[in-house]
């Protein structure tokens, strides 16, 4: 019988297969154990459960809240809170009442896969350097989030809600009534169910990281509020998981943001310190571009809408006439690309083609001098 002509015959095995094989097996085998390590918490009690027996081993932990389809700015927190801590917890969730009601909730990018791909190299590399390590991932159904009642994203809405104020209602706030309303909410949610050590934010938002500080401040909150910077694309574009929505002709065009801070911290580094000095040449950036734009073609241009350039106290982001030299101040501002009018066959669109409005948010701090 066949399998009897087999018995004792010795395969030969080509030269380097053998160690490509083991390669494959050492490969297959570093997957299953990353996938092990980096546990997924779906509700919250036996996320507490597992965080108990580590308080109880005396390790800390470091949660980098994000709503996924993460960039290297979230990489770079993660990085930021291995280095500090002994675990890292990541939070994953959509969260819906910082969405007001016409805003992009239903569009938002959702993309889990590449999401536990990138967590689970960046546990390699973490493994490879002896720091911290990725330990769980907290992916909860809204309905976890939010028991007992629906997530309500309309003023004065219905349910339990965190208000830093007057900090939620200025700059983004203005514009987005609910939004920081929203991101105080789940924070204190968030922070609640992990206990953290510390939590990491970056500098991108930082009218969120104010807004952080002063809620862990007023409600005793045990963690420590920690600020990265901020990650940016090689032409200076703040990194966003909203960058996916401009295709290459807004792209293009959304970098005038970054291009006005630049040009009032320019006034403020040659010794302005009036408000109207300083914002001016960020607003002369802006209408310049504003006119560019509008003078091409429809299948050509890309429009846009400012929001606001702001110069603000650093700790109570209130609107300054003139920068106190021994406080410095915040630069900050707020763009709308807008959808594109028309394209043209082979053009590099974004996501939904270019047809959302896309908001970008960027920000400067203007350090105090030294007398």
């Amino acid at each position: 019988m066949p399998h009897r002509v087999l018995v004792g015959l010795r395969l030969r095995v080509l030269p380097g297969l053998k160690e490509q094989l083991l390669r494959a097996r050492q490969t297959v085998s570093l997957a299953t154990q990353i996938r092990r390590q980096i546990h997924v918490f779906r509700n919250v009690p036996p996320l507490r459960e597992h965080r108990r027996g580590l308080l109880l081993h005396g390790e800390s932990v470091g949660l980098v809240p994000t709503m996924g389809a993460l960039h290297e700015g979230h990489i770079s927190l993660m990085r930021q809170a291995a280095s500090e801590n002994d675990r890292v917890f990541v939070s994953i969730y959509v969260n819906p009442t910082q969405f007001g009601p016409t805003e992009d909730l239903d569009s938002y990018p959702k993309t889990w896969e590449t999401d536990m791909e990138q967590l689970e190299a960046l546990d390699v590399e973490l493994k490879g350097n002896g720091k911290g390590r990725i330990e769980a991932v907290f992916a909860p159904m809204t309905g976890v989030m939010y028991p007992n009642l629906p997530p309500d994203s309309t003023l004065p809405g219905v349910g339990s809600f965190v208000t830093i104020t007057p900090l939620a209602h200025l700059l983004e706030g203005a514009s987005r009534p609910v939004f920081m309303r929203g991101v105080a909410t789940v924070c204190t949610k968030l922070f609640n169910i992990v206990e953290p050590e510390r939590v990491y934010f970056g500098q991108k938002d930082i009218q969120q990281t104010a807004v952080i500080k002063r809620m862990v401040s007023d409600f005793h909150i045990n963690t420590e509020v920690c600020i990265g910077p901020t990650s940016r694309e090689p032409d200076g574009l703040a990194m966003s998981s909203r960058n996916v929505y401009l295709g290459e002709r807004r792209r293009k065009a959304g970098i005038v943001l970054w291009q006005s801070l630049r040009a009032a911290e320019d006034a403020y580094s040659r010794g302005k310190c009036d408000r109207d000095e300083i914002l001016a040449l960020g607003w002369d950036i802006a209408n310049r571009m504003m006119m560019e734009q509008d003078a091409l073609s429809e299948t050509e241009r890309a429009r846009f809408e400012v929001d606001y350039l702001s110069l603000a106290d650093p700790q109570t982001l209130e609107e300054v006439d003139r920068v106190d030299d021994t406080r410095g101040a915040i630069l900050s501002g707020a763009i709308i690309m807008l959808p594109l009018e028309a394209t043209t066959d082979g053009e590099k669109l974004g996501r939904e083609r270019d047809t959302k409005r896309v908001r970008l948010i960027d920000n400067i701090t203007l350090t105090a001098r030294v007398r």
